[in-house]
């Protein structure tokens, strides 16, 4: 042992390293960090795919993000091996993932059985408004008292049912008991602790709390939620804390590692921004847009629209902390648009530019509702739309009403949470990858009226997973206590426009918001002997309506020229 140590005098200062895997919606992440400092020593990216096979379909392929994740490893490692860091030093390893997204895979063979449908995929649609109209009194929020959740697209159940009645490879392998349904989370784990050769089959209870089949009460899987959604049991991860050993990895640099830590990304940012305290709260600017709050050991029902989730439990006999979440489906999402649908940016700095250069999105509005909108309206059927345009307005306006969607849709998020625990926040705490953007940040502040607070290294998420890991029994290399926790620098952006400017904004965004409901609907409507009337759709009715008098007007000036 003190021959490796004495080989290099830095490796001795450095200490016992912790690495996590943070598997986002549009990237992977390794990511290793000094246990001692919590400083960030080094890490590597790899793009993810997304598919859209469909419009309002969105998948991943799950191979793509495995061999992601062992590609993120083994470079992160060269790395460290070309700063003189020894990898052996790494005592354990967090995973912290996209939530929601659902994979079932044949547990013989280890292969996927269908691509893995993303959080933000609308194909179950018309499952949910099903599900919905069955309830008494068509109540979306028929399950919240035992899942904190309303009944969405958003969630794991609804995407697992829609696999089971679509695809029948998936239907096969649950009738002939092969089938494995997992998040992201469990999927790596069971891929990684072996696979098909006795790879660990589990989930924790923050992933579990995203699938509508999880009592977050009895803190386990709920047979009437299962039952209700027709999913067999058996079929499911078990679930576990957040920080405990699951199991070790079994192949690559760094085999004979325990994986210790696990936590949805959300939960991960919030325990990286070291949220530990009822009413602490971060918002998370990533794909989508989440704000958390801590609620401490009792769960907390939202009258505002707000999901109430578990939070983390770190440690088998720790209990378990809630949390109040706003979602919001679109934020990073938007550039990924304008960039890759419209073309009008090359990339995200482009955007900030592009904005900065007008300071004004001069009246015009954007409301991203591309999958929906979730908190705190809950309303499957709106959809994106930009308002306020005159001959005036150019990309560099929408460039700057895109960055604004971004800040007022949190406006609305924090304003439901501030109603619910009726104490307002009087600072935010800010991660993920948008925070780069100064401008945001700035826009931010402007629009809620209070201060922005940006922690210098934005790796809150990884950050999270990687503490769990490290805090793990049998690990302990981290300690979670309050005095041991390493003090965060941060920037802070302060509002600087006047509070009634930022309300007028607000109130214009809100009739944008309006603007953009009921404008998709599945469920076709009868016209009262059971067929359906092309005119039950009301778009469509206008535009056969129109264009009938468009050809008679055409024929009527033809017949007077």
């Amino acid at each position: 042992m003190n021959g490796t140590m004495a080989a290099s005098s830095h490796r001795i200062m450095l200490g016992p390293l912790v690495a996590a895997i943070d598997q986002g919606t549009s990237s992977t992440r390794f990511l290793v960090f000094n246990s001692k400092t919590a400083e960030l020593l080094s890490h590597h990216q790899v793009e993810i795919k997304q598919s859209f096979p469909k419009e309002g379909w969105v998948e991943e392929d799950p191979k793509e993000i495995l061999q992601s994740v062992y590609e993120c490893m083994e470079r992160t490692c060269e790395k460290l091996t070309q700063l003189n860091i020894d990898i052996s030093n790494i005592k354990a390893i967090g995973v912290t993932n996209q939530r929601e997204t659902t994979l079932v895979w044949d547990k013989e063979t280890g292969e996927p059985l269908y691509n893995a449908i993303v959080w933000l995929d609308l194909r179950t649609q018309s499952t949910v408004e099903r599900l919905i109209n069955k309830t008494p009194g068509r109540n979306k929020n028929h399950l919240k008292h035992k899942t904190g959740l309303p009944i969405s697209t958003y969630f794991s159940a609804v995407k697992l049912r829609w696999l089971m009645d679509n695809v029948d490879e998936v239907h096969e392998a649950v009738v002939s008991h092969r089938a494995m349904f997992g998040t992201i989370d469990s999927w790596l784990i069971w891929c990684l602790t072996g696979g098909k050769s006795g790879g660990v089959h589990c989930t924790d209870v923050t992933n579990a709390s995203r699938t509508m089949l999880f009592n977050i009460h009895t803190m386990d899987w709920d047979p009437e939620l299962c039952k209700y959604f027709g999913i067999p049991m058996e079929i499911l991860p078990r679930v576990r804390s957040s920080s405990e050993i699951y199991g070790l990895m079994k192949s690559g640099s760094l085999s004979g590692i325990p994986i210790s830590g696990c936590l949805g990304d959300q939960s991960a940012a919030l325990v990286g921004q070291m949220c530990f305290q009822d009413g602490q709260a971060k918002n998370t600017y990533g794909t989508g847009c989440f704000l958390l709050r801590n609620t401490g050991a009792k769960p907390v029902m939202s009258d505002h629209g707000l999901l109430t989730t578990v939070a983390y439990k770190l440690g088998r006999d720790k209990p378990a902390c809630y949390a109040l979440e706003g979602s919001v489906a679109i934020a990073g999402a938007v550039v990924r648009w304008l960039q890759d649908n419209l073309g009008i940016i090359g990339s995200s700095e482009e955007l900030e530019k592009l904005a900065a250069s007008v300071g004004t999105s001069y009246g015009c509005y954007f409301v991203p509702a591309f999958s929906g909108l979730y908190a705190p309206y809950w309303e499957p059927s709106a959809r994106g739309i930009i308002c306020g345009l005159t001959q005036f307005t150019n990309k560099s306006h929408l460039a700057f009403a895109a960055l604004e969607a971004v800040c007022f849709q949190t406006r609305e998020i924090l304003d439901a949470m501030n109603q619910d625990s009726g104490i307002p926040l009087t600072q935010l705490q800010v991660d993920g990858g948008m925070t780069s953007n100064r401008l945001l940040m700035q826009l931010q502040a402007d629009i809620l009226c209070i201060p922005v607070v940006k922690p210098s290294m934005p790796e809150t998420t990884a950050l999270g997973a990687a503490m769990a890991a490290g805090a793990a029994e049998g690990v302990s290399v981290w300690s979670l206590n309050p005095e041991d926790l390493s003090e965060v620098t941060s920037e802070k952006f302060e509002p600087q426009i006047n509070p009634e400017e930022s309300e007028f904004r607000y109130a214009r965004w809100k009739k944008a918001v309006q603007k953009s409901m009921n404008w998709e609907t599945t469920e076709p409507v009868g016209n009262g002997n059971g067929e359906t009337s092309i005119f039950s759709s009301v778009p469509l009715g206008f535009y056969i309506m129109g264009s009938m008098l468009m050809l008679i007007g055409a024929k009527y000036i033809a017949g007077h020229t």
